[in-house]
């Protein structure tokens, strides 16, 4: 399985050796699903959702009076996205970081327009970390984003946008940025709470000694999901700190508080994945001590076993050398005294074992 994921780690880095800078390579798991653009117009009074049955229909959104938000599912119809750069006049590079499903989260800044991108992060079905990279494009009125697939953490701004439900519709595009933005990090602390749930019950496990065999196995899974989410969001820290202390026209400074309550819940985030990180090496230190405990009762075991068995060897091994004349022999209860002194020596040392607590 390490073969193969390394393998398919290295094809994906092949695809954009020898290629032209600018040429658009899709780096992502290769799916059947159907491109689809789902638009949100609207002012403080009105809206309109659709979704977009052709590309061309886009760039009418492109200078209005209203704000716009664009969302692209489906980034291997490369053709598809590199109309929409050429509606958009988007740089050659971002389509390129775009459809780069491997891309580090970043931030670049255009005269016209800022793109940034980030991780998104949601547990499947198998209860698997899925990371699904998310391109924005901050214009003047309009935000665009790209996903990998359908199904997305953007929810609940959906809901804020269709019942115009708390200050989203009254502001620019600027302010739907950090909303998209805040919603991807909120998702962030379930995860954080789901991966702090499984390390406290590993660690309750091996606490009360009723650790699974395969237990190890699930620490080291572990350990990898939360290097995985670590690596997604720390670089996000620089991008809203860019943002925060920029002065790029497009971020008003009305806006610039909002991002830094972002940059607050990421520093919160990032400390708990410090601590989870810590106590999965405190867990695989804990799982090594409780396998060499076992190791030691199982001495402690067999080293009673042949301390009492030790002297019965003894005169077993005297009484069965092959000497003419020994005493004992000819005593007609010499038999029966014998075991009773195996007997005696056998309960004595365990009485001495218990004692000592050894038992």
């Amino acid at each position: 399985m390490l073969k193969k994921r390394n393998k398919k780690r290295t094809q994906e880095h092949k695809k954009h050796i020898g290629q032209v800078p600018g040429t658009l390579v899709y780096t992502g798991k290769k799916s059947d699903k159907d491109f689809q653009v789902e638009c949100f117009d609207y002012t403080k009074d009105d809206i309109e959702e659709t979704i977009l049955l052709n590309i061309e229909d886009a760039v009418n959104y492109k200078d209005t009076d209203s704000v716009t938000w664009i969302n692209v599912d489906g980034l291997q119809h490369i053709d598809k996205i590199e109309d929409i750069g050429k509606q958009y006049d988007l740089h050659p590079l971002v389509l390129e970081d775009i459809v780069n499903t491997t891309q580090r989260p970043k931030i670049d800044e255009y005269e016209d327009y800022l793109f940034v991108v980030l991780k998104m992060l949601y547990y499947d079905a198998n209860e698997e970390i899925v990371i699904e990279q998310v391109s924005f494009v901050l214009g003047k009125n309009y935000v665009l984003t790209f996903q990998e697939a359908e199904g997305d953490v953007f929810g609940t701004i959906r809901e804020r946008l269709r019942y115009a439900n708390g200050r989203i519709r009254g502001l620019k595009s600027d302010y739907l940025l950090y909303a998209l933005i805040d919603a991807v990090v909120d998702n962030y602390f379930s995860i954080i709470e789901t991966l702090g749930n499984k390390i406290e019950d590993l660690e309750t496990e091996l606490f009360t000694g009723h650790a699974r065999e395969d237990v190890n196995i699930e620490v080291q899974q572990l350990k990898r999901e939360i290097l995985k989410v670590r690596r997604a969001i720390f670089p996000l820290r620089e991008i809203i700190n860019r943002i925060e202390k920029g002065d790029h026209p497009l971020i008003y400074k009305r806006t610039i508080t909002y991002y830094r309550d972002i940059y607050d819940h990421l520093i919160q985030v990032s400390e708990n994945i410090d601590i989870y990180r810590e106590m999965i090496w405190s867990l695989m230190d804990m799982y090594m001590t409780t396998i060499s405990n076992k190791m030691n009762e199982v001495m402690k075991v067999l080293t009673i076993m042949s301390s009492i068995f030790i002297p019965l060897s003894f005169l077993a091994g005297l009484y069965g050398m092959n000497f003419e004349y020994i005493p004992e022999l000819k005593y007609r209860y010499g038999y029966f005294v014998l075991l009773g002194v195996m007997f005696t020596i056998f309960i004595g040392l365990l009485i001495y074992f218990k004692r000592k607590n050894w038992l």
